[in-house]
């Protein structure tokens, strides 16, 4: 592409998303893993509604619209936000953000199987399978996964395959609409924070105790990570399409690790960045960044 007005906000995205996974952790300190997800899809939307409203945005106004976000904000807020909360009771920020760099992988392996929009070719199988070998090296799947439990780990892969879903599903029946990206995030953010409220007042808190740094912790995923960060994924998604968005993945994990190490002092094995950046390498082979030499 020759216009890049989208790398920005791909950075910022990238920085925002790579931090929400301690947020999610640090959060988890008074609330349950719905509480989580409901906290920061309340409050994105409560954000995102404020920009829209500023901004003299109106909402979509076709039901089926509407509907279609609704898929969106299954697959992107409410079913992760609950996983990836779920996860974190049991493992890392830093485990969690490594293993959501499989998002691009999960995007190509989706698009290749439910919307086919190319031919199968070899560096698409390459980099799946460098994905899965990575992967599993994350795991350090030789030591019967170590410390993490399974199901954390399955909640985890859970999250990143809806991940896969809504991606290309956003680029295929959202953005033909051509709305404005702000009022389609707000309406996503909101039909989730509406979908999770009725968990979240069954079983939100965990603990009756609420310390300043949990407590902006969540404010920060909520505004930023759940709310603005999605505007900018829009934005993205319409200027350079749903590969690229996923793609932003490849900034997450580098961030994960960083401000897990720093502020929450948790440890990192060798094959954790190891199986990374293996993950990393699988991914930009199969969009095609990286090209494989021909015989």
């Amino acid at each position: 592409m020759k216009e890049r007005g989208w790398l920005p906000s791909y950075i910022a995205l990238g920085i925002v998303w790579g931090c929400s996974f301690i947020f999610i952790k640090l959060g988890l300190e008074f609330l349950t893993p719905v509480g989580v997800a409901f906290g920061r899809s309340a409050l994105g939307a409560l954000a995102l509604v404020t920009i829209s409203k500023a901004r003299g945005i109106a909402l979509p106004k076709s039901p089926k619209v509407w509907a279609r976000l609704w898929v969106v904000a299954m697959l992107l807020n409410v079913v992760p936000g609950v996983l990836f909360a779920l996860a974190e009771v049991h493992v890392t920020s830093v485990l969690a953000g490594i293993i959501n760099a499989v998002t691009p992988l999960m995007v190509l392996l989706v698009i290749m199987i439910f919307f086919r929009e190319e031919k199968i070719l070899a560096h698409h199988v390459v980099g799946l399978i460098l994905g899965f070998i990575g992967v599993i090296t994350v795991l350090g799947i030789w030591q019967g996964l170590g410390s993490n439990p399974i199901p954390a780990i399955l909640a985890l892969l859970g999250a990143v395959t809806c991940y896969g879903f809504a991606f290309p599903y956003s680029r295929k029946f959202v953005l033909p609409h051509k709305l404005q990206p702000e009022a389609l995030a707000t309406a996503q953010v909101s039909l989730a924070a509406i979908t999770l409220l009725p968990f979240y007042l069954v079983d939100g808190i965990a603990k009756d105790e609420y310390r300043l740094g949990p407590v902006l912790a969540m404010v920060a995923l909520g505004v930023l990570g759940t709310g603005y960060a999605y505007i900018w994924n829009f934005k993205i998604m319409a200027a350079a399409g749903s590969a690229i968005a996923s793609s932003v993945t490849y900034v997450t994990p580098v961030v994960a690790v960083i401000v897990g190490i720093i502020f929450l002092g948790e440890r990192i094995t060798w094959n954790e960045p190891v199986g990374g950046l293996i993950v990393l390498l699988g991914a930009a082979i199969g969009q095609g960044r990286v090209k494989l030499n021909r015989a």
